[in-house]
């Protein structure tokens, strides 16, 4: 089987990324053909045996953010739907002739004309959603501190009245026009056979905003190779949050929290927006330190040797990677009740669960783990044993060729 797998980018700038170059790892692994279509230079990327130069086919991303109003205004339209990107899939398609185009995150840089020129080559199309895009202007159903769910029923003005892109008027007003396109163009009715989704939550919030609506979709858990890790039977006590520093993932919470549990250390790794801010109101606390921006074989020292890690987006958080490196060194997860944490972090067997908004029950839950060394030993025992078993590339790849095959065999059944 040829797979054409598109994102934003090919680079390893987070997450996302690393999802989308996982699913063509394993692919490959399994004896399938597969190229890349993104944004980006050749330069920037880390080429290695299994992802070579003769792979990908990059493009250069539309610049929007930056320059005069007149420059950022002009590509606008590039932005919505791009007639260079959709002839760049067009020729990448004659030329590979796959049997499935999966798209992930293709909005702005990329956008949904390359859909278009997958339904026009007659290739079967999944689209895997990772964030919230699909059904809201600014991907996150959430703004200003708040969630927000005032674009269902293709409100999308909503966005502009809210400002909910960027707090921008301008970015609003075209992440809403961006919207009425994409509705007027049919991109999530017509363009896409297949849709896959981690959570079943994104699953549910999507039947709620496209109520009526009869769409394919299936249940495909984030690859991720958790086995690989070793986890330590101790630990050094501390409570451990890494990410970016922004609103949306509650970490202001997290430092009201730790205020009420002076006897609780934390760590806080990442870089953000919100970080003076953050440090800021940390500033009297003995016992909250900041890390900076720690990844991979310089975090997981740090990872390995915390009691728990803590998750406390209030944002309706998807799939988070973060919870999946916990669970594989074996640290157990107080995780808000939010979106797809829920879904990971059975409480009180892998970790906890409380109330996004209340850091008063976060701090209880940091505190009785901190005060409760065995009980957080056991969790993290049965948070490295769930995670083993349940994400493992042949796991992975069952569940995606499943959904590959769903809409084979449907286009071989109506001859498309």
């Amino acid at each position: 089987m040829r797979v054409l797998l598109a994102h934003k980018f090919l680079k390893l700038t987070g997450g996302a990324e690393v999802f989308f170059r996982e699913v063509g790892r394993v692919l490959q692994q399994q004896g399938h053909e597969v190229h890349y279509l993104a944004t980006g230079s050749a330069d920037e990327i880390d080429w290695s045996d299994d992802l070579r130069p003769e792979q990908a086919t990059l493009i250069e991303a539309p610049v929007y953010s930056e320059g005069s109003t007149l420059s950022r205004a002009s590509a606008v339209p590039q932005v919505i739907w791009s007639g260079r990107a959709k002839r760049a899939a067009a020729e990448v398609i004659e030329r590979f002739r796959p049997d499935i185009f999966h798209a992930f995150a293709i909005h702005v840089h990329l956008s949904p004309s390359i859909l278009k020129a997958a339904k026009e080559a007659g290739v079967p199309t999944v689209m895997t959603c990772n964030d919230y895009k699909h059904i809201c202007p600014n991907y996150k159903l959430f703004h200003h501190g708040q969630l927000c769910f005032d674009c269902k029923g293709r409100k999308f003005g909503s966005a502009i009245t809210n400002r909910c892109a960027k707090n921008s008027l301008p970015f609003s007003a075209a992440s809403a026009v961006e919207s009425w396109v994409h509705e007027a163009r049919g991109v999530y009715t017509d363009l896409v056979d297949h849709y896959t989704f981690s959570a079943d939550f994104m699953a549910g919030i999507t039947q709620e905003f496209w109520p009526g609506r009869d769409f394919s979709w299936s249940k495909v858990m984030n690859p991720f190779d958790s086995a690989s890790f070793t986890a330590p039977l101790d630990d050094d006590g501390y409570m451990l949050y890494f990410g970016r520093l922004i609103d949306e993932k509650g970490v202001d919470v997290l430092v009201e929290a730790a205020r009420s549990a002076p006897q609780v250390p934390v760590k806080i790794v990442g870089n953000g927006p919100d970080e003076q801010m953050l440090r800021d109101r940390a500033a009297d606390l003995a016992n909250v330190e900041f890390l900076g921006p720690l990844w991979n074989d310089a975090l997981n020292p740090i990872l390995s040797r915390a009691r728990a890690v803590v998750v406390p987006s209030i944002w309706h958080e998807n799939f988070p990677y973060v919870i999946n490196q916990a669970f594989a060194f074996g640290r157990p997860v107080i995780g808000s009740n939010r979106g797809g944490i829920t879904e990971l972090v059975d409480h009180g067997v892998r970790g906890m669960i409380y109330d996004a908004s209340d850091a008063t029950a976060l701090c209880a839950a940091m505190t009785q783990l901190h005060a409760e060394p065995e009980t957080a030993q056991r969790m993290g025992r049965d948070a490295k044993a769930w995670s083993d078993a349940t994400f493992r590339d042949p796991v992975f790849y069952e569940s995606l060729i499943a959904a590959y095959d769903r809409i084979t065999d449907a286009h071989s059944r109506t001859g498309r």
